[in-house]
């Protein structure tokens, strides 16, 4: 018993060790996620392409949410001196009103939303496909993103966000 306890912890020492020496030679990479949505190129486009194409239906949306609020203000300084059936069918079209315009609203971020996400993978698809060319270029056993610590030195984040612009130059 004694003598296949030894042989057990022998053969830990030497894979314990022999993990040491494999992780001393692995390249190591990390890349920031978000500071390549926020710092590149292609995502500021498509922030840009998004902004362009949803600001008229958000300024509409706006002027519509001042204009029912607006006529709101006007009905409850109105209604002590209106007629109860005047009040009644006032009320009742401010409150259609305020649905139809939550829904445009909900309907409105629906939409934005969805477009955020194809754009966000079309941006998150080319920097995995930079951060693929780097790691095989510059021989990276593994590259990480997001993590809790990074040692400055493993940081690539730079780099990527370089070829993602240098990408989109050409």
């Amino acid at each position: 018993m004694k003598h296949l306890f030894h042989k057990f912890a022998a053969l830990s020492l030497t894979s314990f060790c022999f993990s040491v020496a494999l992780a001393q030679d692995a390249h190591l990479g990390f890349v920031s996620t978000d500071r390549v949505l926020k710092e590149a190129t292609t995502a500021k486009t498509a922030q840009t392409k998004l902004e362009q194409e949803f600001s008229k239906r958000e300024k509409d949306l706006v002027d519509q949410g001042a204009n029912i609020k607006s006529a709101a203000e006007k009905f409850e300084r109105e209604a002590p001196t209106l007629p109860e059936t005047q009040r009644q069918s006032r009320q009742k079209l401010l409150l259609e009103q305020d649905r139809d315009f939550q829904r445009k609203r909900r309907e409105f971020q629906e939409d934005l939303n969805a477009r955020k996400n194809e754009e966000l993978q079309l941006v998150i698809q080319r920097a995995n496909k930079v951060i693929k060319d780097i790691a095989i270029a510059e021989k990276y056993d593994f590259i990480f993103q997001d993590a809790v610590y990074v040692n400055p030195k493993h940081d690539i984040t730079d780099k990527v966000i370089k070829a993602l612009n240098a990408s989109v130059a050409k």
